[in-house]
C-alpha cells in the first residue's frame, strides 16, 4: 500500500479497533496487519500518543504465557473523536470517488475513454 494514503488512516484503523474491543498492542498489529502492512514502529507511537491525549485508558492483565500486558480502552473522549475522524474519512474518501470515478469505474472503461479522447487531440 502506497505509504502516502496509510500514514493518514492508520490512527482510524487503531481506534476502529478499539471501538470493538479492549486490546493490547501486539493483537492491535496483528489484528490490522492482516490487511494494512503495519508494524510496532506506526502502531505504539499511535497508542502512545493517543493515551496521552486521554482517547485511552490503560490497564494491566496477568497473562499466564509471560509478562503482563497493557490494555488499552477507548474513553468518551476517544470515542467521539472516533466518530469525528470516521466522519472526515467518509467526506473524504467520498470525494476521492466522485474524482477518481469521473472517468469510468472500470480500468477497462477508462483506458477505452482515454484512446477515444487521444485519438480525437
Amino acid at each position: 500500500m502506497n505509504a502516502q494514503f496509510k500514514r493518514g488512516i492508520v490512527e482510524l484503523c487503531v481506534l476502529s479497533e478499539l471501538v470493538m474491543e479492549d486490546m493490547y498492542g501486539y493483537k492491535i498489529i496483528n489484528n490490522i496487519s492482516q490487511d494494512i502492512d503495519v508494524n510496532e514502529n506506526t502502531i505504539y507511537p499511535i497508542l502512545r500518543r493517543l493515551t496521552k491525549e486521554g482517547y485511552f485508558t490503560t490497564y494491566i492483565v496477568e497473562s499466564d504465557l509471560g509478562a503482563p500486558r497493557k490494555y488499552y480502552k477507548v474513553t468518551e473522549k476517544g470515542f467521539n473523536y472516533y466518530l469525528e475522524l470516521r466522519d472526515s474519512w467518509d467526506q473524504f474518501i467520498g470525494g476521492v470517488y466522485e474524482i477518481l470515478n469521473k472517468g469510468g469505474k472500470k480500468n477497462e472503461q477508462i483506458l477505452e475513454r482515454f484512446r477515444k479522447r487521444t485519438k480525437e487531440a
